[in-house]
Parts: structure tokens; C-alpha cells; sequence
């Protein structure tokens, strides 16, 4: 059996402790790997290594570090299809879906390596007589980051190599789940040139969570999860002195308006809904219909919803893999069973629990729920599962009122052919990220990630200016040459 540890200081390190928790692949239900759980003691080592490379790698001249950031983004790009099958094999997505996880998170990268300007401050010459004033961002210090398990290479390339590429040195911890592609990251970036220490992952559980929040050492903290963790993530980090960017969990909703094509709009949503079986903050999860167009819409999702072709991920003809673990689909199984006992319409049913073909994988069916309200448990909680929920309003404004009322706010979705209504939702409704006929509305690398309201805890989005904007810290000079001397002042300095 396959032993994974951590890795720090530039090498592989052999988990020390004793606990350890298994590694699945979720397509066959068998374990593959037993991880090594990090303690204080390792997160302490890793913290410790990231503080001895600091000086030097932030004192490099961003031209350089930007050399190196470039050096990693060609290895990534030669790795695409062995990343893209580490990440299939551990988290069960298909292969298409891991590729693209890949390259969405290589764009970050290639952000990444334009950091010499991205860094360019501003300068003010003659606020004052003889006095310049400009400013600089500098490097926040040793910074952490704990990714999700849905996302395992993705996440955490929109953390680290921005805050690396800034000045910093980074402690990463990935998901229990789902850790060997980061480790693979790690392994690649140090074939870059990346020196020793600047980049390390502890693997862990809550346990070394809670090391990276109280460290004194660690000065920023970046993480992607569930909403109740990350309240705690902020909080903790917070009272422990550190700069926080927590991104939390999402209740995604589509609005679909009467004059919508029905057959791209479906198209659409079948990708958006049941893609990576559900398992994505950007899934959406709530389907409003407005008026009429209902019933066909729900037909027609209905009749594609049965030809999903649910099979492991690594086979090409699969459209959904299966779920990342056997508690993670119980989980959404029982989230059905509420939708049923609360009175909703289960349209499709897919909780088949086995086919020959599987054996013990943790495979279930895209389930489709109509005449959802919204005092269900399947409308307010996020279930991260293949389950899409209809609710039926009679107009715009009501649909609208429904989004916005909903504790979550990370994506929001409008499918119409009219240009008016489509500009007024995109400015009327309470999300980070909209999309208008795009049903999942991620933006590029250049933009940034991010939601609002229960779905993000902290001032800052992800990666884009607003990840450069988190990972420094910004340092206003003023400057004043005399040609003479000057005796004391002992008043308020003003630029006259």
C-alpha cells in the first residue's frame, strides 16, 4: 500500500505520526493509498522552512521570480494528461472535466508570471515642494493555504503561485481526500528552480488546520470550503492576527425566463447541474422557472437527465463519474430522501445504488426535483451532489426577490433572449459572479473569484488583482531632498 506524506524543504517527507486516513478511488471503492495525518510537529517543520527561505526569495527581483513561475507553467503544460488522470483516479471527475480543472488552473499561472507588473506601483512627483511620494507592495510574509476536495489542482494553483510569484513563501494543505496532484504541483515547481522551502504541503486533518491558524508566523490564510468552516477559518484566523480570504459554500440558482431556447438552455444546464456529478461551488443547483416555460423545460431536462451515461470517470464515453466517497453520497442520498418526505416531485430518480459494471464504486443518478418550495431543505442547503431543484415563480421580480433572499451568494445565472432584462438581473441580483446564457460563470484568470454574502468571509476575492491584492501589503514613501539643511519641526509635517 502506497504511503503519502508531505512534502517540505524541497523533498518528500514520510508522514511520523501515527494516524492516517485512506485514499479511495471512487470509481471501484477501493483504497489506494493510506495519507499520513500531519501534526503540530510537521506544520511546525514546513512553517519553519517557509520562514528560513523568506528573505532571500522575497529580496528576488520580481523579473527573476517571474523566470521561474514561467519555468513551471511549461512543465505544467507538459503534465496536462498526467494531472488530468491523477485527479480523475482520486476524485472520480471524468477526464474531460479533470483536463479542464488543468488549464483553468494553468491560467492562473500564466497571470502569475506577468508579476514584474503587476506589482507596479504609483508615483506622485511634487505633492509637495520638492517632495515625491509613491507607493509599493510588498510581500505579506509566510502564507498558508487549505483547498477543497472537489478541486484538488485548481484551488490550490489559484493560491500559491500568485503569493509565491509576489514574494512569499506558502504552507499548503489539500484536502484528505484528494492530495496527490498537489503533491505532483509541489514536485514540479521544485524541478523549476524553485528554491527549497518556499513552497511545502503538510497533509492533514483539522489538526493541522488549526496549527496554520494559531502559528504566529503565518500571516495570511487562504482557503476554499464550506461555509460553517469557513466562518471558522475566519474567525480563528482573525484572533490569531492574520489576514483572511475564506471562500465558503454556494446555492446557485438559474433564472430561465419564458423567451429562452429551450434546447441550448438545457444543454447548458445538464452541464452546469450534473457535471463532476454536482460537486462544484459553482454548480447550479436551483433551476426558476418563470411562467410557461416550465413544462417544457422540465421535460425536456427530464428526457436527457435518463440518457446520462454515469460511468467512471477515466472511461470516454462517461458524461458523470461518481461521487468522491460512500459518507459523501449517503449524504446526498438522505438529501433526497428530505426533498421526497417534504412533498417535492422527484421527476428523475437516480439513487441507484449498483450496476455490474461499478461494482462498489459510489455511484448514484442525476436526480431532478419539480415544484420545489423554498422552505425545503433541498432548496436552502447545499447538497454538492447531483440534484437539481425546480421552482416555479410566475415573474421576473419574484425570481429575482427568491435569489436574493437566499443566505448564499456566489453565482447566479439568467437564460433570456432580452437584452433589458438580462442587464437588469446582471445588475439587480446579490452575487459575486453572473452569468447571461453561461451557466457557470467562472472568470478568467485576469478577473477574479469570488461571492457574496454566506459564500465568501474575508475582503478579498481569489486570484486576479484581488489575489495580488492579498498576498502584499501596501507601503505608501514620501520623500523630501533639500539642498540645505533644515532645523527641527516639531509641527504637524504638511507639503507646503
Amino acid at each position: 500500500m502506497e504511503q503519502i506524506g508531505h512534502y517540505i524543504n524541497g523533498q518528500a517527507v514520510l508522514a511520523r505520526g501515527e494516524r492516517s486516513s485512506d485514499i479511495f478511488n471512487p470509481a471501484t471503492g477501493e483504497i489506494t493509498a493510506k495519507l499520513g495525518l500531519g501534526t503540530h510537529v510537521e506544520v511546525e517543520e514546513a512553517i519553519q522552512a517557509a520562514t528560513d527561505a523568506l528573505p532571500a526569495w522575497a529580496a528576488t527581483p520580481p523579473v527573476r521570480r517571474a523566470r521561474v513561475i514561467m519555468r513551471f507553467l511549461q512543465l505544467l503544460n507538459e503534465h496536462v494528461e498526467e494531472l488530468a488522470l491523477m485527479v480523475s483516479l482520486e476524485h472520480g471527475k471524468v477526464l474531460d472535466d479533470a483536463r479542464g480543472e488543468v488549464l483553468r488552473g494553468i491560467e492562473v499561472v500564466e497571470f502569475a508570471c506577468g508579476i514584474p507588473h503587476l506589482l507596479k506601483g504609483e508615483y506622485n512627483e511634487n505633492v509637495g515642494t520638492r517632495v515625491d511620494s509613491w507607493s509599493v507592495r510588498a510581500p505579506v510574509g509566510v502564507c498558508a493555504g487549505i483547498s477543497p476536495f472537489n478541486f484538488p489542482l485548481m484551488v490550490p494553483l489559484w493560491m500559491f503561485p500568485i503569493a509565491i510569484a509576489c514574494g512569499n513563501t506558502f504552507v499548503m494543505k489539500p484536502s484528505e481526500k484528494t492530495p496527490t496532484s498537489t503533491l505532483r504541483l509541489a514536485q514540479l515547481f521544485t524541478e523549476a528552480g524553485l528554491p527549497e522551502g518556499v513552497f511545502n504541503i503538510v497533509n492533514g486533518d483539522k489538526e493541522a488546520v488549526d496549527a496554520l491558524l494559531s502559528h504566529p508566523m503565518v500571516k495570511a490564510i487562504s482557503f476554499v470550503g464550506s461555509t460553517p468552516i469557513a466562518r471558522y477559518i475566519q474567525k480563528t484566523g482573525i484572533e490569531n492576527g492574520k489576514r483572511v480570504q475564506a471562500l465558503g459554500g454556494a446555492k446557485n440558482h438559474a433564472i430561465v425566463l419564458p423567451d429562452a431556447d429551450i434546447s441550448s438552455t438545457v444543454d447548458a444546464l445538464m452541464g452546469a447541474a450534473y457535471g463532476s456529478a454536482g460537486e462544484r461551488c459553482m454548480a447550479i443547483s436551483v433551476l426558476v422557472a418563470v411562467g410557461d416555460i416550465a413544462d417544457p423545460l422540465v421535460e425536456s431536462l427530464a428526457h436527457k437527465l435518463k440518457d446520462l451515461r454515469v460511468l467512471p470517470g477515466t472511461n470516454p464515453e462517461a458524461e458523470m463519474g461518481p461521487l468522491v466517497t460512500r459518507q459523501h453520497r449517503d449524504t446526498v442520498l438522505a438529501f433526497v430522501e428530505s426533498g421526497v418526505q417534504e412533498g417535492a416531485t422527484l421527476v428523475v430518480d437516480g439513487r441507484w445504488t449498483s450496476n455490474p459494471e461499478h461494482g462498489d464504486g459510489f455511484f448514484m443518478g442525476g436526480c431532478l426535483f419539480d415544484n420545489v418550495t423554498p422552505d425545503m431543505k433541498i432548496y436552502q442547503k447545499e447538497i454538492f451532489g447531483p440534484v437539481l431543484a425546480v421552482v416555479r415563480i410566475d415573474s421576473y421580480d419574484e425570481a429575482l426577490a427568491l435569489i436574493n433572499s437566499h443566505e448564499y451568494g456566489n453565482g447566479a445565472a439568467i437564460f433570456t433572449q432580452e437584452g433589458h432584462a438580462a442587464r437588469e438581473f446582471a445588475a439587480g441580483v446579490e452575487a459575486g459572479m453572473v452569468g447571461i446564457n453561461v451557466p457557470i460563470p467562472v472568470p478568467m484568470a485576469f478577473h477574479s473569484f469570488g461571492g457574496w454574502k454566506g459564500s465568501l468571509f474575508g475582503d478579498h476575492h481569489m486570484h486576479g488583482m484581488e489575489g495580488v491584492r492579498f498576498f502584499t501589503k501596501l507601503k505608501t514613501v514620501t520623500s523630501r531632498w533639500r539642498a540645505s539643511t533644515s532645523t527641527s519641526q516639531f509641527s504637524m509635517p504638511t507639503m507646503s
